[in-house]
């Protein structure tokens, strides 16, 4: 393609990886996309990832030979339909090491599970004088939905410090553990830093004083190997979107114990056992936490999602995405007037910062007119932001589908950036 200036080396990624950039990108058409004469360099996996031709086709496939509602019909397509969505949970409980796929419930995504959580610890556990404790660095996704619960229960919202360099205080988390402690909500990975959390550790904690966990695992998932069961966690949430399956589909793991012992979220068809103007007999476990036609498509998208990953391997996309991470702290990190934001020890593909005397959203929209895709704001974690005393900051996010050339890219992109307001 003439017309494209910035051409995507694919070659340029290490062969340490064990990646085949160039099969990978292959599978993303949308890699093609050109943005005013250049090639898209696509760096907001964080806020979206790109789905492989091989979700694109299974949706298709199902919406245009499978579709009927599940669970309601004894016709052909209804079965077929039926056996495709219950194979999609099978495959996310295997993927993130649940003993059972009934531990598995299907939501809209990391927002609606730990809503459907909040809500549940609202209506059944949350007491006035209660607390619940959550962390600094949190998505809205992990602080709205628990002010919510404490506000209608009369409980107190609790929230453990980070450091400068962006983790969590171990010692201050623990200290705040009480007996007033209802659950601890804990992130783990930091969209907005990158940072991986000591979540088993975190785990322990808790437990050893009785109290549950939710994680939020929306940037973790996508990037490493999850084991729900290794690590102990009593609910754990996450989004299809971020790991390269559809929109407007998410999972909650939660443990057998959890899941039977709070009620409902919503209410309404197939959560039901059994209906009468006196009286509702609740579904069991997942049913009963998935009340109307579900997105049986995006479900089942989901599954072939995770089938692609499975065909390349969690270590394979940990080690590549890691070496992206590294070589884009450095290089950035070398340019004068860049800030990195979040510099923890242990981080996911996330890298943000600031560039003196720019605001981030200049910053974004200049590298826009180069086709390079990043995210700026406050990226849903507007406490991290005050933390920094920032308003925002620029933040590159790497999938297995990029390369250090697309890295390259953007420390060009912002070097160009600090040419135009020098």
């Amino acid at each position: 393609m003439a017309t494209v200036s910035n051409q995507v080396d694919t070659a340029a990624t290490t062969a340490a990886t064990k990646i085949d950039s160039e099969r990978i990108r292959a599978d993303f058409p949308v890699l093609e996309t050109v943005v005013n004469g250049n090639r898209l360099v696509y760096l907001d996996s964080a806020a979206t990832s790109h789905k492989p031709m091989a979700v694109v086709d299974r949706l298709a496939r199902f919406m245009s030979h499978e579709n009927a509602t599940v669970r309601r019909g004894v016709h052909y397509l209804s079965e077929r339909a039926t056996f495709a969505h219950d194979q999609a949970r099978s495959k996310v409980a295997a993927f993130i090491g649940a003993g059972d796929p009934r531990q598995v419930i299907f939501t809209r995504g990391t927002t609606d599970s730990i809503n459907l959580v909040a809500a549940g610890f609202e209506r059944s556990i949350l007491k006035p004088g209660d607390e619940v404790l959550i962390t600094h660095m949190e998505h809205h996704a992990n602080i709205v939905p628990w002010q919510m619960a404490c506000e209608r229960s009369g409980a107190k919202l609790v929230v453990a410090p980070i450091t400068e360099a962006g983790e969590l205080d171990l010692e201050a988390l623990e200290a705040e553990m009480s007996e007033r402690t209802r659950i601890v909500a804990v992130t783990h990975v930091s969209n907005a830093l990158g940072t991986i959390n000591p979540v088993k550790a975190i785990i322990e904690m808790a437990h050893a004083r009785g109290i549950p966990v939710l994680v939020d695992g929306a940037q973790a998932v996508p990037h490493m190997k999850v084991d729900v069961g290794d690590l102990g966690c009593d609910f754990y949430a996450f989004s299809g979107h971020k790991m390269l399956g559809p929109t407007g589909i998410g999972v909650l793991f939660g443990t057998t114990e959890w899941l039977e012992r709070l009620p409902p979220y919503q209410g309404g068809g197939d959560m039901i056992l059994s209906v009468t103007f006196e009286k509702t007999v609740y579904n069991v476990i997942p049913h009963k936490f998935e009340a109307g036609t579900p997105a049986i498509a995006e479900a089942i998208g989901l599954g072939a999602a995770i089938d692609y990953m499975n065909a390349i391997g969690l270590d394979a996309i940990s080690a590549h995405e890691h070496d992206l991470l590294e070589y884009a702290t450095a290089q950035l990190g070398a340019i004068e007037g860049v800030r990195l934001i979040g510099t923890a020890r242990e981080k996911a593909a996330v890298v943000s910062f600031t560039v003196e005397g720019i605001h981030p959203h200049d910053i974004g929209t200049i590298l826009d007119q180069d086709g390079i895709a990043i995210r700026v704001g406050h990226h849903c974690a507007q406490p991290v932001m005050q933390f920094y005393g920032v308003p925002a900051t620029a933040r590159a996010s790497f999938a297995v589908y990029n390369t250090r050339a697309e890295v390259d890219a953007l420390v060009t992109g912002v070097q160009k950036c600090i040419e135009v307001f020098r």
